[in-house]
């Protein structure tokens, strides 16, 4: 493969869910762990397709030119993603029909309409009359002008039916599975071995049931799945609200344009080809062949049946060795600043603060920015809670969380029911930030405390998410996240900060500051490295300059759970760089930056990583920490991190996703590792 300064940020980001696959495929990694990352690959794609792939389409569309650095054009790109795609799509099936293998090794078989013994045939025949049949909408489709509008999160039965009366023609039909209702997978009532059948081929059993008042001697079914553009089409209309936009504009998503077409590759001609032309679909539209299953993200979902050893250890949050049942989180916080790791720790730490805060009556305000919460959302509870007992509770909700729009637009209302203060932000920037602010009147003056984060305050992400969250009461970090909201109401207000680095218009220009000091400490024979933790590095000027460090000398380290557009050790441009990724049963989700400083490190968390949306076109913050012991604790989580040989992925030239080999040294498998330091902790008195 030819040298290349960037690495297009699409096919880096197939690279990623190729890792996701990878766990799919390891036999270390419990089987049903196995599946669920299955799931996982088949959610990442759908979202890939939705988001990535429909904006190279309207590119396409206006015949424009990719904004890499390679110039690809939108069409060949498309190619090469289906390509790539495809070739996924074959890993993926061939490794569902391994695990498949590997559960009948456990007893647990799963079948299909086919497979029916007379027992199972008679639970099935009943659950489908009594449970299933009722829900079924069949629409024949020879019968409509209008072909019906297919939904992009659910699955379809294409059904042929046929006669051998030569006199009756064929008949086609679409039958929505419908596993919201009734979810995916149906257990058999037998003890000494788990059966399952999926709910498409309960649907495949009762077809001849389905279609009975017909003169129809065989019945074929085949799954289809269409995926549609999920952008947001907002007007310009000025009688309307931002909030009225953003809920018109949901409700259109379900009629977006097409970009995936995924059929069963066993279905025959002439009814594809009926689908193809009657969707208006052509080769653009990325029709990708596949197996008897679609819709794999249900598999997340995959029941554990009983039998501990098939998945992951629970291991439960852990206790902040700081933070003791009866001592106010006011008092914690005043000692010394407090930083939470989650899943590690629990999560209910940050909750319990909020309660506390929505009853002590030495505070006066609240404000939080939320982008995604809870479906029951405690944060939400405490906030609540907050303005009833008389507390001025803002609250900035973004509308734009995409796919959480109606969950956001449903709590803004709640929200404001009970007095709340409700704000969604800034026109044309996303508030991306994860930011607390709490003032509180101690000694006659106020006081505020914050909470600077670099994940979302959602207690159900807080379980499998890796994030971190600064609590501190310093005055000038507070005073400039003050700022921030203030910014969200006087926008033409100019700020300037210090401290935090603040998208759009500081985090640039201080990184790009910091970098290059580094440079100039390199160029003075000073100690000079980077290392970077994010989950995207795809901003074409910060990698510029990251090269130019590497050439000006400065050690770069980096760990990129997803999309990685640098180009790692080559020669002239990156032989100081190393690159790898963790994927492991957590998802790497937390941002640190530390940079060597001349040997005095400057240790920061953000919200941000290193895309140019987040650094020019969003609100996002990054925050000192200044505490020693908080720096080294951080400095610990890298560490292990970069000594992971388990879990850890190189990220190369090529995308091959090579793992770290282990060479004599003991396995490390850093999630596991950071577990066991913070239970340590946790027991300290």
């Amino acid at each position: 493969m030819k040298n290349k300064r960037i690495i297009n940020r699409e096919i880096s980001w197939l690279s990623f869910n190729e890792r996701v696959l990878q766990e799919a495929a390891d036999q270390d990694v419990p089987i049903v762990e196995r599946i669920r990352f299955l799931g996982i690959f088949s959610n990442n794609l759908d979202e890939f397709f939705k988001v990535r792939v429909a904006t190279i389409k309207r590119m396409i569309d206006v015949e424009a030119r990719s904004s890499s650095l390679d110039l690809e054009k939108p069409k060949e790109l498309l190619n090469k993603i289906q390509q790539i795609v495809i070739g996924l799509q074959k890993k993926f099936e061939s490794i569902y029909q391994e695990l498949r293998k590997d559960l009948e090794k456990e007893r647990i078989i799963l079948i299909n309409e086919k497979q029916l013994t007379r027992k199972k045939e008679e639970f099935v025949h009943k659950y489908f009359i009594e449970q299933v049949l009722p829900v079924l909408t069949p629409i024949m489709l020879h019968n409509v002008k209008a072909f019906p509008n297919l939904k992009d999160r659910s699955i379809y039965l294409a059904v042929k039916m046929s006669s051998n009366n030569p006199k009756i023609a064929n008949e086609y039909a679409i039958i929505e599975v419908p596993t919201e209702r009734l979810g995916r997978f149906l257990l058999f009532p037998i003890r000494t071995r788990k059966y399952l059948i999926l709910l498409d081929d309960v649907i495949r059993y009762g077809l001849k049931i389905v279609f009975s008042h017909f003169h129809y001697d065989h019945f074929e079914a085949y799954t289809i799945k269409l995926t549609r553009d999920a952008e947001l089409d907002i007007d310009n209309d000025l009688s309307k609200s931002f909030l009225e936009k953003i809920d018109e504009s949901v409700q259109d998503r379900s009629e977006g344009q097409p970009v995936r077409f995924v059929f069963d590759e066993k279905m025959p001609d002439d009814l594809l080809n009926y689908l193809i032309q009657r969707l208006n679909l052509d080769e653009d539209d990325n029709l990708i062949p596949g197996g008897r299953y679609h819709n794999f993200k249900d598999f997340m979902k995959f029941p554990n049946l009983g039998k501990k050893h098939l998945q992951y250890e629970v291991q439960l949050p852990l206790n902040h060795p700081r933070i003791h049942p009866g001592k106010s989180l006011f008092d914690v916080i005043s000692e010394k600043d407090l930083l939470l790791h989650f899943p590690y720790q629990k999560f209910n730490h940050y909750i319990n603060w909020l309660r506390e805060a929505s009853m002590d009556p030495k505070v006066t305000s609240i404000k939080t920015t939320l982008y995604r919460v809870a479906s029951d959302s405690a944060v939400i509870n405490a906030l609540i809670n907050a303005a009833l007992n008389g507390k001025n509770v803002t609250v900035n909700i973004e509308l734009q969380a995409r796919f959480d729009e109606k969950s956001n637009i449903y709590w803004s209302k709640r929200l404001e029911e009970v007095g709340a203060k409700v704000t969604f932000g800034i026109r044309g920037l996303k508030v991306h930030s994860k930011l607390t602010l709490i003032s509180r009147i101690e000694d006659g003056r106020t006081v505020n405390y914050a909470a600077i984060g670099t994940g979302n305050f959602h207690e159900g992400t807080a379980k499998v998410y890796s994030d971190l969250l600064l609590i501190t009461k310093d005055k000038y970090i507070a005073a400039e996240v003050w700022k921030v909201f203030d910014f969200f109401h006087n926008t033409f207000k100019n700020y300037s900060f210090k401290r935090l680095m603040v998208s759009p218009n500081y985090q640039r220009k201080r990184l790009n500051a910091l970098i290059d000091n580094e440079i100039e400490n390199a160029k003075n024979g000073k100690p000079a490295y980077i290392i970077l933790k994010v989950n995207s590095l795809v901003d074409i000027n910060m990698i510029k300059r990251l090269y130019l460090a590497n050439n000006g000398g400065v050690k770069i380290q980096l760990i990129i759970r997803g999309t990685c557009s640098l180009v790692p050790g080559i020669p002239g441009q990156s032989e100081n760089i190393e690159a790898i990724s963790i994927v492991d049963k957590y998802l790497e989700h937390s941002r640190i930056f530390v940079f060597c400083n001349g040997g005095d490190p400057l240790y920061y968390i953000s919200s941000a990583d290193w895309m140019t949306r987040n650094i020019d076109n969003r609100i996002e913050v990054s925050a000192p920490v200044y505490d020693k012991d908080l720096q080294e604790e951080l400095q610990h989580i890298i560490d292990v991190q970069l000594s992971d040989n388990v879990k850890s992925r190189i990220i190369n030239e090529t995308q091959s996703n090579p793992y770290k080999k282990q060479t004599g040294e003991r396995a490390i498998r850093s999630q596991q590792e950071l577990y066991n330091y913070y239970r340590k902790l946790s027991e300290k008195k």
